[in-house]
């Protein structure tokens, strides 16, 4: 009898993983459950659309290898698969002096991970390549672009069901169990038996494992992400990608620009804590996730560690203005009134007792389960790698 493998979760992770697992084990009965209407509904369509090449990851990190491998499997497959998508190149800016250094480490961390083409720019070959942005050096990182991720999502559904397997929507996992040798999945249309399971929740990566059985050791903590678009007649301001050298006291990488797949230029992300896990909005209050976050001594000690930061985070989700000013270190003329309303998207930051951030892909395996608990950036771009690895993991198992 062939052996049934579920995958929970039809984010660009889940679907990446299921497609490689139907590679790896193709006489397998392979089922993808997603619990909305279509795939890749969250993080895998909420993001900035950048095909991110591992600069900033540790040599030897699996976001530094998989994203690596990730950013060639993933351009393959638009070309592939028609799906647009630019290798446009990105410049990381040394505003200040006193960046420089950390400019310097990237720069070698990107060396000693593979990437091709790193060029160290003066600030005048920074000023050739993007005539309005301000900075005393910068690298170019010429492998990174843009994709369009949610075709990337829509695609490999089809592949999944080329391969004879199924793509069910509307089928959250409420429950999880053993069953014997196998689990039984329950979802509203009815149940699921598998004899191995792999979870890629995304945003509730925690919970969906810990229905398994799994202690929540880390837990998933929502950070909204918010956008402005430039106005039409002031997108000449920027070319291409322009990101800041990410502060060491900041937990996140800094707000930044990017030239979108379909037209536009958007400003951003900041990062504040959100609400809900899937709150896109300010008002957006799920008192469920809510209470789960505060009650978790983590972010506790995540807000005593960055209270500075985390209150000057929401202060710029509130003005325009103070927006603005962190945006003018890049490109100072940029101006409020340039900014118009954008999207926003939701981080799933997998977060630590002590309040430190999991800053690494990271996977829990169990008899017949593998669980995806943290896929953050860049894990849309190292999607077709991340697969992989799960599928070979899968394989050891056997």
């Amino acid at each position: 009898m062939a052996e049934r493998i579920v995958v929970v979760g039809g984010g660009i992770v889940g679907l990446a993983a299921a497609w490689r697992i139907g590679q790896r084990f193709p006489d397998a009965r392979l089922t993808v459950l997603e619990k909305e209407s279509e795939v890749g509904r969250h993080q895998s369509s909420h993001n900035s659309g950048v095909l991110h090449a591992g600069l900033y990851y540790k040599p030897g990190s699996r976001k530094a290898t998989l994203a690596v491998r990730g950013i060639r499997q993933m351009i393959a497959f638009c070309e592939q698969h028609s799906i647009a998508h630019e290798v446009c190149g990105k410049v990381v800016v040394a505003v200040t002096d006193e960046e420089v250094p950390r400019l310097q480490n990237l720069f070698e961390w990107g060396s000693a991970n593979g990437l091709q083409g790193l060029r160290w720019l003066s600030r005048q070959e920074l000023r050739e390549r993007e005539p309005h942005a301000a900075g005393v050096a910068a690298v170019l990182v010429p492998e990174e672009g843009i994709a369009d991720y949610p075709a990337v999502c829509r695609a490999l559904a089809q592949e999944i069901r080329a391969q004879g397997g199924e793509v069910v929507t509307q089928a959250e996992a409420r429950a999880i169990h053993r069953n014997g040798g196998g689990w039984i999945i329950e979802t509203p249309p009815g149940e699921h038996h598998a004899s191995r399971i792999v979870t890629c929740a995304g945003l509730h990566a925690d919970r969906v494992a810990a229905l398994t059985g799994r202690p929540r050791d880390i837990r998933i903590i929502p950070f909204r992400g918010e956008y402005y678009g430039i106005r039409p007649d002031r997108q000449h301001l920027i070319r291409n990608l322009i990101y800041p050298v990410p502060d060491p006291s900041f937990p996140f990488l800094g707000v930044h620009f990017t030239r979108m797949i379909h037209g536009g230029i958007e400003a951003g992300p900041n990062a504040v804590l959100a609400f809900a896990r899937e709150g896109y909005a300010k008002s957006d209050i799920r008192v469920r996730d809510l209470v789960d976050a505060l009650a978790y001594q983590g972010l506790r000690n995540f807000l005593r560690r960055y209270s500075s930061v985390c209150w000057m985070e929401l202060r710029r989700s509130f003005s325009k203005e103070l927006f603005c000013a962190t945006l003018q270190r890049l490109v100072p003329e940029i101006q409020a009134d340039d900014l118009v309303a954008g999207g926003a998207g939701v981080r799933a930051m997998a977060m630590a007792r002590d309040g430190s951030l999991v800053e690494d892909f990271h996977f829990v395996e169990g008899p017949g389960e593998l669980h995806v608990v943290n896929a953050p950036s860049p894990g849309a771009t190292a999607s077709l790698a991340i697969g992989e690895e799960i599928a070979a993991m899968l394989a050891r198992q056997a």
